[in-house]
């Protein structure tokens, strides 16, 4: 900045730089004059180990003594890394809670792997694995049955069977540890790979694919629908009102009367020693249930229309009612 006349004005050529996490108080008129950039980890267990290795050189593949055992666990760790972000898009089938893993945790885990392989003679797996999974990235997981299942799927890649080049990470066999080479062969592998990795890769069964798509096609059909405009744009068509109070005044057309006990067979309300049967008992309920949901539908229905011209409020839950009756 620097001082004109007496008054304080921007540089031209000034940048402001500002990073922040995620959050729902950032300034919006920040956002609206700002040019954003945003970092996403890659989606899918392929571009997130490509990514990993992107950032690699030769230098620190190099980097330890044990060179074999290094870059079989190297890899194991970043194949660990990617499977526990990608079972997010699983959601409750994938962790009870969803945690944030970042590159953080993989460099820490690589610098603690990196020091316990150089000052041991022998691979201490327990240490090893109580650092990585109970510390590293086990801070972050606040469930205990995801903390479980955390270390369970780091020590299918911390074992001393992972140092073999014929150990598989799952039973297809697509998915595992390449031969000792140099850092162009672990990326030639990587480009090998599936783009879409089947759940069998994290232990899940096929249907968790259901659970997965169903979850991305909600998410899609709702963000279409939270954009759609809600006036009319002067096309020659009905209004979101015309449409909302046609399906209101078909749906109110449409709605039975409730029910009587009047109007049933006397003989299914025929009392015996003063009691009802059964059957009859249950149905009664039923009759009452049934007639109150009626009640709040008539009711429903017509604050709708109500609210629709202004008499009354437009309440959450109409407005809810009102987005449904728009999108039929």
């Amino acid at each position: 900045m620097y001082e004109k006349a007496g008054n304080t004005d921007i540089h031209p050529d000034f940048r402001l730089y500002i990073t922040s996490m995620p959050c729902s108080f950032f300034p919006v008129f920040v956002l609206q004059n700002s040019v954003k950039l945003t970092t996403e980890p890659p989606r899918g267990v392929k571009a997130n180990l490509k990514r990993t290795y992107n950032e690699f050189n030769s230098d620190f593949l190099d980097s330890c003594k044990k060179g074999q055992q290094w870059r079989k666990l190297v890899f194991g760790l970043s194949f660990f890394h990617a499977s526990i972000q990608e079972r997010r898009k699983y959601g409750p089938l994938g962790w009870n809670i969803l945690y944030e893993f970042n590159d953080s945790d993989l460099e820490t885990s690589f610098t603690m792997l990196k020091m316990f392989l150089e000052d041991q003679d022998e691979i201490p797996w327990d240490a090893i694995v109580w650092i990585t999974g109970m510390i590293n990235y086990g801070g972050r997981v606040t469930d205990a049955n995801d903390l479980r299942c955390l270390n369970t799927t780091l020590k299918k890649f911390y074992c001393v069977e992972s140092l073999e080049d014929g150990y598989m990470y799952s039973d297809s066999g697509k998915y595992y540890c390449p031969p000792f080479g140099d850092l162009q062969s672990y990326k030639d592998y990587i480009d090998t790979l599936p783009l879409v990795e089947p759940p069998e890769v994290f232990g899940l069964h096929e249907n968790a694919d259901i659970s997965y798509q169903k979850q991305e096609s909600d998410l899609i059909v709702d963000t279409v629908l939270s954009i759609q405009s809600r006036i009319a744009s002067g096309g020659g068509g009905m209004t979101p009102d015309q449409i909302v109070l046609l399906k209101q005044k078909q749906l109110l057309e449409e709605l039975p009367d409730p029910l009587d006990l009047h109007d049933g067979k006397k003989e299914q309300f025929k009392m015996t020693n003063g009691l009802y049967q059964s059957l009859t008992t249950v149905l009664i309920q039923e009759i009452e249930k049934f007639n109150r949901m009626l009640r709040v539908m008539r009711t429903s229905l017509k604050d709708l229309e109500k609210a629709i011209h202004g008499f009354i409020v437009m309440s959450e839950v109409l407005d809810g009612m009102y987005l449904c009756f728009q999108n039929n």
